[in-house]
């Protein structure tokens, strides 16, 4: 029971810190926006306020700034959530979002809409569309596949990554060198400087598909990490379970990837530096990865649009920061995965 109450009060204790880092956030860019503006503009969408902020200002939170913090969020959010419950499903420490190759589809998704000049909002669906596409054809694989069923998911989806990953290369090689090229790369990079309300609108419904069973069911999670056997012995079905959570994980991964690119690290580390903060129990674990992972990507997208005049990628800061931290986390003493 005391271990259950410092677990609540550190997921409080994180909620309190995303509230902080979003409130910051909006102070952040070449137009600050001062509290007492920031509060008048949001709540004068509710409430009947009389405008004294710069219309300027208004443009600029509810158009460009707003929507991407939002979108920060909820990625981050989906990602960590994501990554944690592959490593319980999976019994791998190593396992992260797109170990069944769903960021692999969503890639080859986008590239092929960009080759075919898509808008932006038909290269996000066609990246969501293959990204599913891809796991569904993961786990076709590997329910015909001999041995143990963790281990065949694992290589269908290493195997069906290469797949796309080669098909991605291709559309790069055949791509306009001035102008899809470009528009591909960065895209494989990863990034929210585009983001828009249309983009949470688009995200938000397969994102809400995926989260609630994860946490609803996440109690769950702690009986698939003992193993089928364990699990068949007190009445849980082990591999509807393990389906159900790969449907979400897939749908909060697509959804995910659809709308901000390939960002990477994020479902590997978080999980792992929460277990550090409450341990094992997914029935924290799951919520205090979820608030770990909105709080990290915001501000590293907050560095993203900061840190220097050119904007950098999230994906390349996502490696920086989580590469060194990852290997800092397995090689402290005493430390085993």
């Amino acid at each position: 029971m005391k271990q259950a109450g410092q677990g609540i009060s550190i997921v409080m204790g994180l909620g309190m810190i995303l509230l902080i880092t979003i409130l910051i956030s909006f102070q952040l860019g070449r137009y600050p926006i001062p509290p007492k503006e920031l509060f008048g503009i949001l709540f004068s969408k509710v409430f009947p306020i009389e405008q004294f902020w710069a219309d300027r200002l208004e443009i600029v939170l509810i158009n460009i700034r707003l929507p991407r913090i939002l979108l920060a969020c909820l990625v981050g959010c989906c990602l960590s959530a994501a990554g944690a419950a592959y490593q319980g499903v999976f019994q791998n420490p190593m396992a992260s979002p797109d170990i069944l190759g769903a960021s692999a589809g969503a890639a080859f998704g986008a590239a092929l809409a960009i080759l075919n000049h898509s808008s932006s909002t038909l290269i996000a669906l066609s990246a969501f569309s293959f990204s599913l596409l891809t796991v569904a054809i993961v786990y076709f694989i590997s329910k015909r596949a001999k041995g143990k069923n963790i281990l065949g998911l694992i290589l269908a989806g290493i195997m069906v990554s290469s797949l796309f990953s080669a098909g991605t290369s291709f559309i790069k090689l055949v791509a306009d060198p001035n102008d899809q090229l470009p528009a591909i790369t960065y895209w494989l990079m990863g990034s929210l400087s585009g983001a828009k309300l249309s983009d949470i609108t688009f995200a938000i419904i397969p994102m809400a598909i995926g989260l609630t069973p994860l946490l609803l069911l996440r109690w769950r999670l702690n009986i698939l990490t003992l193993g089928d056997d364990e699990a068949k012995t007190i009445g849980v079905n082990a591999k509807q379970i393990r389906l159900l959570v790969i449907i979400c994980t897939t749908f909060v991964t697509a959804a995910s990837v659809s709308v901000s690119g390939m960002i990477g690290w994020v479902g590997l580390v978080i999980p792992h530096l929460t277990r550090k903060l409450v341990g094992n129990n997914y029935t924290i674990l799951m919520p205090a990865s979820m608030l770990l992972g909105a709080i990290f990507l915001l501000i590293v997208d907050n560095f993203s649009r900061n840190l220097l005049t050119t904007e950098i990628p999230l994906g390349i800061l996502t490696a920086f920061i989580g590469a060194p931290f990852f290997i800092y986390l397995i090689t402290r003493k005493g430390e085993s995965y």
